[in-house]
């Protein structure tokens, strides 16, 4: 990629909004803090599930927003959004606070989904370099992972006591990085072609139906992608904290397997481009998803077992790393230029009415346990898939 770019200007710079944007001290402990503060197992798949209404209730208006201003402006408000519903979780001790949080924290991310992928793939354009797109998104997906390094352990040794001054402290250092973040997105640059539509709303959303009807496979695409991530990656997360706990992990541990599994994340998002000469895209996307039907099931049956826990994670954390940057990539290149965001947040919702149906099916399986639950997960995952995807012609 070359350095003199838009591209590779609005590549850096979200690379580094993605990195204070993560430091969020209170993720290697999220569920025991949810514990602490009263929520049980089918409490926490409903604050997920409010977090899904959010992204329901958000993507259709943030995508337009996107392609009619820009992404920059979209980001900047998602930015203000995220810090404030970090901040209610200082506050939250009552069920509502935390769904409220929640919904925020949702509709607050709809307007980075989509406009992230379209700012990249048009700058890209600019340059000719548009084929780059899944080394592009795992350079700015691999910050995630890297500052998980440092977070993850830093936030597992302040909480070390699980006590109520550590979750604040935790909670407040990441509002202050997320101020950060948001000084970086006031210097992204949108690209000549991205914003400024003048289309009507209703006309704007209805011409990024018609962009899915002409390319169902960018439908079959994202079905194969949320209905994998769903389980393996949103809800496993959720429970791996206590899951190795359960298993004789202390808690002190958790931020050194989250750190050693950040990195394997980190080096995989950067070596996507790698991947893709030896291996295609679409066999790349079958062997992950297979990968996560295998370790959630096994995570099923062997979840006592502190080998197998650890294991479970590590590979679907490379799961997760891999799977959405060559997504994005055999996607984009099927969306037309004016309605991308818009395009993309339409699936969007898609995945968002996943999340309702699932959470919901599986917080009514969770008190039969954590067999019965990951092995409804493993399930959904297989179903994800087996769904059938190919790659646009060139």
């Amino acid at each position: 990629m070359r350095r003199d770019t838009l591209a590779f200007y609005n590549i850096r710079l979200l690379f580094w909004a993605e990195i204070f944007g993560n430091f969020r001290f209170i993720q290697p402990v999220l569920t025991l803090f949810y514990f602490a503060r009263g929520l049980d197992e089918t409490v926490i798949l409903l604050v997920m599930t409010f977090f899904s209404i959010g992204v329901l209730f958000g993507e259709i208006p943030t995508g337009v927003i996107a392609d009619r201003f820009g992404a920059k402006q979209a980001f900047l408000i998602g930015s203000m959004l995220s810090i404030l519903a970090h901040g209610l979780l200082i506050f939250a001790f009552d069920p509502w606070v935390f769904f409220a949080s929640s919904f925020l924290t949702g509709f607050a991310a709809t307007f980075f989904s989509g406009a992230d992928e379209a700012l990249i793939y048009e700058s890209l354009k600019e340059s000719n370099e548009e084929n780059l797109m899944d080394r592009a998104m795992g350079q700015i997906g691999s910050a995630r992972f890297i500052v998980s390094i440092f977070v993850v352990i830093i936030g597992a040794l302040l909480a070390k006591d699980l006590n109520e001054n550590q979750f604040r402290l935790l909670l407040i250092l990441g509002v202050f990085f997320m101020f950060i973040q948001l000084i970086f997105l006031l210097f992204i640059k949108n690209p000549e072609n991205q914003g400024g539509v003048r289309t009507p709303m209703v006309k704007q959303v209805v011409e990024g139906y018609h962009a899915i009807r002409r390319a169902p496979q960018v439908l079959w695409m994202f079905m194969n992608i949320s209905l994998v991530f769903i389980p393996a990656v949103a809800i496993f997360e959720t429970f791996d904290q206590v899951l190795m706990v359960d298993a004789g992990m202390p808690v002190y541990g958790i931020g050194i397997v989250y750190a050693v599994t950040a990195l394997i994340g980190f080096v995989a998002a950067r070596s996507i481009g790698w991947m893709t000469k030896r291996v295609k895209r679409v066999q790349l996307l079958f062997i992950t998803g297979l990968l996560a039907v295998l370790s959630l099931a096994a995570a099923a049956l062997l979840h006592t077992h502190l080998w197998m826990v650890l294991l479970a994670i590590i590979l679907l954390k490379l799961v997760s790393a891999i799977r959405y940057p060559v997504y994005s990539q055999l996607a984009n290149d099927r969306i037309p230029s004016h309605v991308r965001a818009t395009t993309i947040s339409l699936l969007s919702i898609l995945d968002s009415l996943f999340d309702l149906v699932i959470f919901t099916t599986v917080s009514g399986i969770a008190p039969l346990g954590f067999m019965s639950m990951f092995l409804v997960c493993a399930g959904i995952a297989l179903i994800g898939t087996l769904i059938p995807i190919r790659q646009a012609a060139t």
